[in-house]
């Protein structure tokens, strides 16, 4: 089964693997639900170093971004890649599979991930953000889906129903995001 581990502490105890991997970073807002997702997969390592903003990836990877609206969100109607950047992911509405709850909360899915060329800097952790080494595994996809699926429901707190179909969304994403740069199964 794959397993998941902190980020920093994997980096500050040597077990990053140079083959590729998955990194999960989970931003939450301060102030009401409002959750930002980056799932990133990256293969083709060159280096892997930190610096004060955190730790950087001298590798090709590609990155997912999902987000979760509150019903009350007051900039619902500004395009996400447009926000702020507490609140921004590299998306229009046209690229996001878009699920809306019972309570009219948005789950935001990318249609594709993102592809990131020569380096990416994961943030340091802050207050409740965390982010999260996945190592790959025969059962690396499931591992991922069950994980937004444990953190929309149970952290975030959207109903089981709707955690259920936004990860439907997510895991529809899954296989672009798993196969780039050389870490194929």
């Amino acid at each position: 089964m794959a397993q998941f581990y902190d980020l920093f502490d994997a980096y500050s105890h040597n077990l990053l693997p140079t083959e590729g991997g998955y990194i999960i970073s989970v931003f939450f807002d301060e102030n009401s639900a409002y959750t930002r997702y980056e799932a990133i997969s990256y293969g083709n390592v060159k280096d892997i170093y930190k610096t004060e903003d955190g730790i950087t990836f001298q590798a090709d990877g590609r990155k997912l971004y999902i987000l979760m609206e509150p019903q009350n969100y007051t900039g619902k109607q500004v395009e996400p890649c447009y926000r702020d950047d507490r609140h921004k992911i590299p998306y229009r509405f046209k690229e996001l599979n878009i699920h809306t709850s019972k309570r009219q909360d948005k789950v935001m899915v990318g249609k594709e991930p993102v592809e990131t060329y020569t380096s990416f800097t994961v943030a340091n952790e802050t207050g409740y953000n965390k982010s999260y080494i996945c190592f790959k595994a025969d059962d690396t996809a499931e591992t991922l889906a069950g994980y937004f699926h444990h953190s929309l429901w149970k952290e975030v707190q959207i109903p089981r129903v709707d955690a259920n179909k936004a990860v439907d969304l997510v895991r529809e994403v899954l296989p672009a995001l798993m196969t780039p740069f050389g870490i194929e199964s």
